[in-house]
């Protein structure tokens, strides 16, 4: 170990311009690193360089880095919409990306204000259906998808808009729009197209995309054609949520983000071409770089096809200078040209697995190409050994992001290789051919149709096998650490199956034996690997994985015949009643990690609502308990005051329009009236509260059946939690139709004696509500809201 760690030392040295590079990207990284940690790094560069004049460059390129990341940043965050929240605004914008519809919420597009408050600042730009409007062809004011739920028509990537409506923060579903220098949200009243256009070289490229775009179509389903844009342009928003869901669990998602092997592709095709035409090998790289560097803005710029199109044109340039391609200083370029671009790109999940993927390739993917070359076909052992590099460099990093880990990403890559390269190179040639005309481009696009069909056919079949993937939840440091020892844990199981195998040649046995040997020792190894994964990784027990940043949790808890809700939104916990007093709520709140409750809500005095509320105040101390059932004489609202008294909370009784914000977390409350009666039947006095995160929404109603919920003033929500554990309410039906849920959730105890939920409760919701849950059948659920990834987790 020491001997190769010296090796590597030595080869490090022996390139001065990487030790270099590397300083200048350490320092770009290290922007907002504490001085000890740029202390470390400069050390560190000084130990590598090894000669002083190689070290002074190296100290001088990493401060540097550092400096220019921070004046960087400075000048990206200089604007006033961040200390505009809540002033109107009217401006006419560009719009920056392809408007994404969310499964819940308005539709969102990053735009660039031109005149008004934030002229040339970036924003969200949220729009519901009905708030667009554009001339069309039926004249002025037309209003698009407004009418009968139809689809919406938005406006396109360059297009000028203009727009009013206020300035609002990003909510959580748009933190990620930080990283891209948007700095606040405009929550759109009226979006009315101007029918201009950027124009210079985007405006340029803007109509080369939609040229293209048109050609990829043609000859195509809309499913066809929509896969299609996203395996050529990474255009992956008209793809069905199914659709992408399939592609994550069978490890096929990279073939829908345009990175390296689109660009490598790209590469093949254009020398292949210009090979079979005769141009002289000068022109055919020049002309390569040339339609590499036009395609990385065609394909959306993004993180990963940046990094991409850099190595490209990097090892073009190698090749046009007689040189071998130096993959390590490319590489290192093109972090280095990403991040002088945007310091935080580095943030985007994209960034961070494509480089994770080059490394692991570079690193591993020759020594795996060797090893399996002796015991299968070529072919097989490259497509193998390509896919198994990637896909253990980019493990961690799948888990920490998306909580899960492919299982059949292995099978469904050697399965869609064959497809992938002719997929590519068709839909080149077919945006080319929709730059003169799109009827062109039915040649090419419709020999792709069943390349298409058999590519989604291989996600959907490997994404539903048993343990297609496996859902991993642990804080990174536990996560990297596995990682870690599982690589370690191969690396031994190979050099003891090495050592063994030259053991048993020395004892005079043949080297087919000892090969098989070194094989099944490595096999042992592999497996321990994968079981460290596996096993360690999962939630343990019943325990909650850790929120992710910007993360909403609702958890609908398991405590028997009663109601209890917990809502958690980054350090924020809320909870809504505690289920009945012998109940198991303490248990419950601990599997969800919860430390203290910031509140907790009693929605109504019936014990499996309150029962267990001294319990949760004495062991969470809530700050603020919202008493349903204050006026109640009830023994929970007897003990309550003093309960409330000695952990230092406070009481709030409810009434209808009250706004309670906790942390991030906003209630509405919509019933009980402020003259509220404490008398008759207590569920009919419940509160009725309405909960918003962002773009997100949810009716909590207790035990307030329809009689009640009826009256009130109610908008669509995204999730509803079904009233009094899903008891008899003829009502429901038409509640169901205003609301129109997507999401509904019965908190009811198993075999209980009331017969809940009713058949006709059920029959309602199974008509009206695309996704069911229920306690008694499924015990604790668990809904994540993750930017515009909704989730339900058993």
């Amino acid at each position: 170990m020491r001997g190769q760690v010296r090796r590597a030392i030595a080869g490090t040295r022996a390139h001065p311009r990487h030790v270099v590079l590397a300083a200048l990207v350490a320092g770009l990284l290290a922007v907002a690193a504490p001085h000890v940690v740029v202390l470390g790094l400069a050390v560190g560069a000084v130990a590598l360089a090894g000669r002083p004049f190689v070290a002074v460059l190296a100290v001088a390129a990493l401060v540097g880095g550092s400096m220019f990341a921070d004046a960087r940043l400075r000048g990206l965050d200089t604007g006033v919409l961040t200390v505009s929240y809540g002033q109107e605004v009217h401006s006419r914008a560009t719009v920056l990306e392809p408007v994404h519809e969310r499964a819940v919420g308005p539709a969102v597009a990053r735009v660039r204000l031109m005149d008004g408050v934030g002229a040339g600042e970036q924003a969200v730009l949220r729009m519901r259906k009905g708030v667009y409007r554009t001339g069309g062809g039926a004249g002025p004011g037309v209003w698009d998808g407004a009418e009968a739920g139809a689809s919406a028509v938005w406006p396109e990537v360059g297009d000028i808009v203009s727009i009013s409506g206020t300035v609002a923060r990003l909510g959580f579903a748009d933190a990620y729009q930080r990283r891209r220098n948007a700095h606040a949200a405009i929550a759109a009243q009226r979006v009315l197209a101007t029918g201009a256009r950027r124009s210079g070289v985007a405006g340029l490229l803007d109509g080369v995309r939609r040229h293209a775009e048109d050609g990829l179509a043609q000859g195509l389903k809309p499913s066809e054609a929509a896969l299609l844009r996203g395996m050529v342009l990474g255009e992956d928003e008209r793809l069905t949520d199914g659709v992408r869901d399939d592609f994550q669990k069978s490890g096929l998602a990279h073939i829908l983000a345009v990175s390296g092997q689109n660009v490598v592709l790209l590469i093949v095709l254009v020398l292949g071409a210009c090979a079979l035409l005769g141009v002289p090998l000068r022109a055919r790289l020049v002309l390569a770089s040339a339609i590499v560097v036009l395609y990385v803005p065609l394909a959306g710029g993004g993180p990963s096809i940046q990094r991409a199109g850099i190595m490209g044109v990097a090892g073009l340039i190698a090749a046009l200078a007689g040189r071998p391609a130096r993959r390590w200083y490319a590489l290192l370029l093109a972090a280095a040209a990403t991040l002088m671009l945007n310091p935080r790109a580095v943030g985007e999940p994209g960034w961070q697995l494509s480089f994770a993927a080059v490394i692991a390739l570079l690193v591993g993917a020759k020594p795996l190409q060797a090893a399996l070359a002796r015991r299968m076909p070529e072919p097989i052992a490259d497509a193998l050994a390509i896919t198994l590099a990637a896909t253990i460099g980019t493990a961690p990093l799948m888990a920490l992001h998306f909580g899960q880990l492919s299982i059949a990403a292995l099978p469904a890559n050697l399965l869609a290789a064959p497809a992938i390269a002719p997929v590519m190179w068709l839909g080149v040639l077919a945006g080319v051919a929709g730059q003169l005309a799109a009827p062109l481009a039915l040649p090419f696009s419709a020999l792709t149709a069943p390349l298409l069909v058999y590519i989604q056919a291989v996600a959907h079949v490997c994404a539903a096998a048993p343990f297609s993937s496996v859902e991993l939840h642990a804080p990174p440091g536990v996560i990297f650490a596995a990682w870690a020892a599982a690589l370690v844990a191969a690396a031994v199981a190979w050099r003891e199956g090495r050592r063994a195998a030259t053991r048993w040649q020395g004892l005079g046995h043949g080297t087919a034996l000892g090969r098989r040997r070194r094989t099944w020792l490595a096999v042992a190894g592999a497996a321990t690997a994968t079981t460290v994964l596996i096993v360690a990784l999962p939630l343990r027990g019943a325990s909650a994985a850790p929120l992710k940043p910007g993360e909403l949790v609702v958890s609908f808890l398991d405590v028997g015949q009663g109601d209890a809700t917990l809502v958690q939104f980054g350090t924020t916990a809320v909870l809504v009643d505690t289920g009945p007093p012998d109940g198991p709520i303490l248990k419950r709140l601990a599997e969800a990690r919860i430390k203290r409750l910031d509140a907790l809500f009693l929605t109504h005095a019936e014990a499996d609502h309150e029962g267990a509320a001294p319990a949760v105040i004495a062991r969470y101390s809530p700050r603020l308990v919202v008493d349903g059932g204050a006026g109640w004489k009830t023994a929970v609202q007897r003990a309550l005051p003093v309960a409330l008294a000695a952990h230092r909370g406070r009481s709030l009784t409810p009434a209808t329009g009250q706004a309670i914000d906790v942390g991030g977390l906003h209630f509405s409350v919509l019933w009980p009236p402020p003259d509220d009666r404490h008398e008759g039947n207590p569920n009919d006095h419940a509160i009725v509260s309405r909960l918003d995160v962002g773009a997100f929404s949810m009716l909590l109603t207790a035990d307030a059946e329809s009689n009640v919920t009826l009256p009130l003033e109610l908008a669509p929500v995204d999730v509803l939690k079904v009233a009094h554990h899903g008891s008899a309410d003829p009502g429901l039906p038409a509640l169901l139709k205003r609301l129109r849920p997507r999401l509904a959730a019965i908190e009811v105890g198993r075999h209980n004696t009331y017969g809940h939920p009713t058949k006709t409760t059920l029959m309602a919701l199974a008509h009206a509500v695309p996704t069911v849950v229920r306690t008694d059948e499924e015990g604790t659920i668990r809904l994540r809201v993750a930017g515009d990834r909704m989730w339900v987790q058993r």
